[in-house]
């Protein structure tokens, strides 16, 4: 609950411990009318709520500085991947090491939202280093260097890992 919502429940209980307090007595129905006043509150707080996170979104990352980097792997890959870092403008922005789960789920064809983030408009260099074991047992380090051209429209980044290579898709 957020700090609006507690003062406004912790204000209607004053309320209606105070009335108690006079002598006054209290029918249930005015105990009811009063919870299905506090429900409604509690169901506005809620919606105002819900609209700030939205708007809190779209001041941090406003579509025009927005980019978005997804990895994903080539189907059939075998390798186990453990960990990748991501610079931008040689500027670390992510790291994540990956879970079995993590791993299975990229190996049947998923794509993982790893970075979000605000740059302006213009060329960026992206730096994308993968770190793991072959199925050999070996180690495994790929790095690779892509340019990301920034318009005026959110952008989005797909980089698909293989063993062998990665590969940039630009949209």
């Amino acid at each position: 609950m957020n700090y609006w919502q507690k003062a406004l429940i912790s204000g209607m209980t004053v309320l209606a411990m105070g009335g108690a307090s006079y002598g006054q007595e209290i029918s249930r129905e005015q105990v009811k009318g009063l919870d299905e006043q506090v429900q409604e509150i509690k169901g506005d707080a809620l919606s105002i709520s819900a609209e700030l996170a939205k708007l809190e979104e779209k001041l941090l990352y406003p579509s025009n500085t927005e980019v978005s980097v997804f990895i994903s792997l080539k189907s059939g890959e075998t390798f186990r991947l453990d960990s990748i870092d991501i610079q931008m403008d040689g500027k670390p922005v992510t790291h994540h090491l990956y879970t079995l789960k993590e791993l299975e789920a990229l190996r049947k064809g998923g794509v993982q939202k790893i970075y979000t983030g605000n740059v302006r408009t213009g060329d960026h260099d992206l730096q994308v280093q993968a770190s793991g074991k072959t199925t050999g047992g070996s180690d495994f380090q790929k790095s690779e260097h892509f340019k990301v051209s920034k318009d005026v429209a959110p952008k989005i980044v797909e980089v698909s890992l293989a063993s062998e290579n990665m590969t940039f898709k630009d949209r």
